[in-house]
């Protein structure tokens, strides 16, 4: 994982050889193949409007693939910024 995204996700889960990044317990992005995408909710388009739009994975719904991996300041603001579009975690059902 990047060291930049290290500042800003404290558990990341690793599945598949791949992470999933939660910041304050609601998913943002993912590293795949070397990639990092983040969920392309308003803001995030907003802030990188000419980004590509890339699958994780074969089948996935597109994510936007952010480029600048080494700009610590733009990572930590597109991610405080796209806290408040992103879906709260589901909570589990007991059965």
């Amino acid at each position: 994982m990047p060291e930049k995204l290290k500042t800003i996700v404290r558990h990341p889960i690793k599945t598949m050889g791949e992470y999933i990044l939660y910041y304050r317990g609601r998913f943002f992005c993912g590293i795949y193949d070397d990639r990092l995408l983040v969920k392309p909710v308003p803001v995030s388009v907003k802030l990188m409007p000419d980004a590509e739009m890339e699958p994780p994975y074969d089948g996935a719904k597109k994510m936007i693939l952010v480029d600048d991996v080494d700009n610590r300041q733009f990572l930590c603001e597109l991610v405080e910024s796209m806290w408040e579009e992103l879906p709260k975690k589901k909570e589990k059902k007991c059965k």
